[in-house]
């Protein structure tokens, strides 16, 4: 079994450094375990470890988790793209969204959020290294969508998120970072409230802070990847 708490106090000590290297209060980073595909017992062990908020990107997968961890006070996240038929899911289930990319989804959202729960937290993601396969709208289109879904009941606007074409150079990690932050601060000085850039995964991380990023989503870094049958759990570093 992957050392889950280890784990993931080594990720928070990668975290603290690139805070201070980049001058910046450790504190104003969190952490999102992303959680995806890792079984609720491998979740329950990292909330047990202290870390409080998870990551999801399929909504059956995370329904069964979400209703096996009832009795832990768990914040969900939902980071996966959100088909219009799984929106009421997401809307009764999670406390934040960074997937955001359609008017019709944010809609819809707003509308099957229960009035008994706090208004869902809502980033837009933003597809800024502009690959055809990547989900997210154009840095053109995003401040229309922002500036809509900060209308709208049940939900509220916190920030921007994106998914960058994948590099191993911190310079290409670093300026794909820097175009979001530098369209977060745009959206800021067009009247838009905004505290939140969920961007930075496993490998890319350090950049991700070092650009600006108050929220990375980590999870091989914490659970490991999963191995083909026999094999035992092993650590990677790629995907979140």
């Amino acid at each position: 079994m992957v050392p889950i708490a280890a784990n993931l106090q080594a990720v928070l000590q990668r975290i603290e450094r690139a805070a201070v290297a980049a001058g910046r209060n450790p504190q104003s980073v969190r952490l999102l375990a992303v959680s995806k595909t890792w079984p609720s017992a491998c979740v329950e062990a990292a909330f047990r470890a202290g870390q409080p908020a998870f990551g999801e990107n399929q909504e059956q997968e995370a329904a069964r988790k979400i209703a096996a961890l009832a009795h832990l006070p768990i914040e969900w996240h939902f980071i996966g793209p959100v088909q219009s038929n799984k929106t009421r899911s997401v809307a009764e289930r999670f406390a934040w969204l960074h997937s955001l990319e359609r008017e019709k989804v944010a809609r819809r959202l707003s509308e099957q959020r229960p009035e008994s729960l706090p208004p869902l937290m809502v980033c837009i993601q933003v597809n800024v290294s502009g690959e055809s396969t990547k989900s997210g709208v154009s840095p053109a289109n995003a401040f229309e969508l922002a500036r809509i879904v900060a209308e709208l009941p049940g939900l509220r606007l916190r920030g921007l998120m994106t998914i960058p074409a994948p590099s191993d150079d911190p310079v290409v990690q670093r300026s794909q970072f820097r175009r979001l932050h530098d369209l977060f601060t745009e959206l800021k000085t067009r009247g838009l409230d905004l505290d939140t850039l969920s961007m930075g995964m496993s490998d890319d991380l350090e950049a991700a802070i070092l650009e600006g990023a108050t929220l990375v989503r980590v999870g091989t870094a914490i659970f490991g990847r999963r191995a083909g049958a026999g094999e035992a759990f092993k650590l990677d570093s790629v995907d979140h």
